[in-house]
């Protein structure tokens, strides 16, 4: 009997409803997006600050439900014990590890204003059938991403005619572009990211023996890749370049990494 199961609690496909709960810290972490949110728009204290809690909660925020949404995928194409996981809480403390899953990216996003991806959850392969369930297993999590920027994009180009402050635009402005950097990091062909994952159950036995031998690295990978001046180059060139193409105003997401270092004068 598992801390969830008590007499009475209802089960869905033999798993607790308690499983399917929003955890009181991804609650509070929407508490604190929409406080920033509202602390932002009426410009309450310091409009820096407002702005910097806005961002960072809306931000960990996504990268709950990034997770999720490879959770409850994997849930559903057959792995029933994630749910025991505690992935399907959306509590960012389950993740294989808290310090590379939520610390490291708030720091490079407020160091660097990079969508560096966050979060791990551990899904049994084994549980789930055909490769084709586990591509989409991998591909949930950018693919929320995907839909976020969209979303955060329509928002920052119709919401500024309704009025408002600038730092508000701004501040969702900085949060498209994370979405943005993020969707691009995470469908990256890099062994262990999402991107690497979605090809791996394609490839022959001789050359997944190699990308599983790789793929425990491919975070160190990604940070070697963009420090080359090259790489790093052309790939933040084809981030700003997917920004203008869909109408991400750059001004609006500069002033937006601007405001979040609060600390700056």
């Amino acid at each position: 009997m598992t801390g969830h199961d008590r007499p009475g609690d209802p089960l869905v496909l033999g798993v607790p409803r308690a499983a399917f709960r929003p955890s009181p810290i991804f609650l509070a972490l929407v508490a604190l997006f929409v406080a920033g949110g509202a602390m932002t728009w009426n410009r309450f204290g310091n409009v820096r600050f407002d702005v910097f809690l806005f961002v960072v909660s809306g931000w960990l925020v996504s990268l709950c439900l990034h997770e999720y949404a490879h959770a409850v995928t994997a849930y559903r194409a057959g792995d029933r014990d994630i749910a025991h996981r505690g992935y399907l809480t959306l509590n960012p403390l389950k993740y294989t590890s808290p310090l590379l899953s939520i610390v490291l990216p708030v720091v490079v996003v407020l160091l660097g204003g990079i969508g560096l991806p966050g979060g791990a959850v551990w899904v049994d392969r084994h549980a789930i059938p055909g490769r084709l369930r586990h591509t989409l297993v991998s591909l949930a999590g950018p693919a929320t991403n995907v839909l976020f920027t969209l979303l955060l994009v329509a928002a920052v180009t119709w919401g500024p005619a309704l009025g408002g402050p600038l730092e508000f635009w701004a501040g969702l402005g900085l949060l498209a572009f994370l979405q943005l950097m993020a969707s691009v990091l995470n469908l990256l062909p890099v062994p262990g990211l999402d991107g690497g994952n979605m090809i791996q159950p394609w490839l022959s036995p001789a050359y997944r023996r190699m990308y599983d031998l790789f793929a425990p690295y491919g975070f160190i990978l990604l940070f070697a890749l963009l420090w080359s001046p090259r790489i790093g180059g052309a790939f933040f060139g084809g981030v700003f370049a997917v920004g203008d193409a869909i109408g991400l105003p750059p001004d609006l997401y500069r002033l937006g990494l601007y405001l979040i270092r609060f600390w700056q004068g």
